[in-house]
């Protein structure tokens, strides 16, 4: 049971980075709001990494993994999860987590094409299946409502599905390069290199851009809500989730994890007052059984 209740733990840290998120961006733009998340949870990794002796284990990482872990820090924790902030930012928590955590479909389809794997009737009826439980929480029955929204609907919804696409070419990556690691030192300072690429990128695009973060006059709730989302998902989540797998498999780790669209759900009623309808509620569990049927074929 210590690897399932790791994995449920790994889920509820991406639910409660999400709720942080949603908060800070009421006030905070999604680049800004992701600059700001990689600054904060950059600071914590390199900390680790300095108490623990893990920049030997850095520098000794092979320039092509470290190449690889770049690349994946850019497409899935620069372009992804600015696209999963704006995503939070316009349809909310309960809606857009479900949505980016199809992300397991996308990398079946690439391994399906690219690899030429055999796809089974479990990952046709999984695509089904998500892609009507994407449909039951982007549907609003209201016509009013809906025509009002429809533009933010449309905007929120694709950004989320872009960030499923962007996050599954990202862990492709990511597990080229983590197939070569032989400890979990070497994980976790593999993951220290695409957080610390992004906030340098982020921090340069904004010295050439010309814009400046005003750390000072910030509301320094937001600072601190974007920090410790970044350090909840990026450090403990992934964490627990590579911890579990030491004591149970991958296909029952991931699914589990994956579950993080029904917490979601419920955290974005208790705690940000979002409108949880039925269809909210059975699109997500219609996601989750997507998601665990890929991994399970």
């Amino acid at each position: 049971m210590i690897g399932e209740v790791l994995a449920l733990c790994a889920a509820l840290c991406w639910t409660i980075s999400a709720v942080l998120y949603r908060e800070a961006l009421i006030d905070v733009k999604p680049i800004l709001a992701n600059t700001i998340r990689s600054i904060g949870t950059s600071m914590f990794i390199m900390t680790i990494l300095a108490l623990t002796g893990g920049f030997k284990v850095l520098i000794s990482l092979p320039a092509h993994v470290i190449m690889l872990a770049c690349v994946s820090g850019l497409v899935g924790l620069g372009f992804g999860d600015t696209l999963y902030l704006l995503s939070l930012e316009v349809i909310g928590v309960s809606r857009a987590v479900p949505i980016t955590c199809s992300y397991p479909l996308f990398n079946i389809i690439f391994a399906s094409l690219l690899e030429g794997e055999k796809v089974e009737w479990q990952i046709i009826l999984a695509a089904v299946a998500i892609v009507a439980g994407i449909w039951l929480l982007s549907y609003n029955s209201n016509n009013s409502e809906m025509a009002m929204k429809r533009r933010d609907l449309v905007k929120g919804v694709s950004a989320a599905i872009a960030t499923a696409i962007l996050w599954s070419i990202s862990i492709s990556l990511v597990n080229i390069a983590v197939n070569e690691a032989s400890n979990l030192q070497q994980i976790f300072a593999i993951n220290s290199v695409r957080v610390v690429f992004l906030m340098s990128l982020l921090i340069i695009i904004t010295v050439l851009t010309g814009k400046k973060i005003n750390f000072i006059n910030m509301d320094w709730k937001n600072i601190a809500r974007l920090s410790a989302g970044g350090i909840i998902a990026l450090g403990l989540g992934w964490f627990l989730l590579a911890l579990s797998l030491i004591y149970i498999p991958e296909t029952r780790a991931v699914p589990i994890s994956s579950t993080t669209p029904l917490f979601s759900a419920i955290a974005g009623a208790l705690f940000l007052h979002e409108k949880v309808t039925f269809n909210v509620i059975v699109g997500s569990a219609v996601i989750v059984l997507g998601v665990a049927l890929i991994f399970m074929a």
